[in-house]
């Protein structure tokens, strides 16, 4: 139904900033609900944000709370992750996914139906 494409990652040093990109196919991009999760190497995939879809919503994780922002414009079929204050521990590899379920538990990675190929974050310290 959607194909999703990350790009904008690269190597940053701490205190850097980086936006994240997520490219989707299709027309019925507003029909989902839209996250960012990641994974770092021998970590467990970890959820980072999400928005609701048409971007009235947002939740995040604690640790990235005040530093990073997710947005989305329906227009160009495209989510965004802003990051701001970068940490070391940011380091990772970022993906978005997208959901159609409707009673989404957003921090849930089985909550959604759609994946990117990820994109490589690493901050260096």
């Amino acid at each position: 139904q959607v194909q999703l494409v990350e790009s904008g990652g690269g190597l940053v040093q701490a205190g850097d900033s980086l936006r994240l990109s997520c490219a989707a196919s299709g027309r019925t991009f507003s029909s989902y609900r839209m996250g960012w999760f990641r994974q770092a190497p021998w970590k467990e995939r970890e959820f980072v944000a999400a928005i609701t879809r048409f971007g009235k919503t947002t939740g995040y994780a604690d640790s990235v709370k005040g530093r990073f922002t997710i947005s989305r414009d329906n227009a160009k079929n495209t989510v965004y992750l802003q990051m701001n204050s970068l940490k070391p521990e940011d380091t990772a590899v970022y993906y978005c996914a997208a959901s159609s379920r409707a009673g989404w538990d957003y921090v849930k990675a089985g909550e959604y139906n759609y994946w990117g190929q990820g994109t490589q974050v690493t901050v260096s310290p």
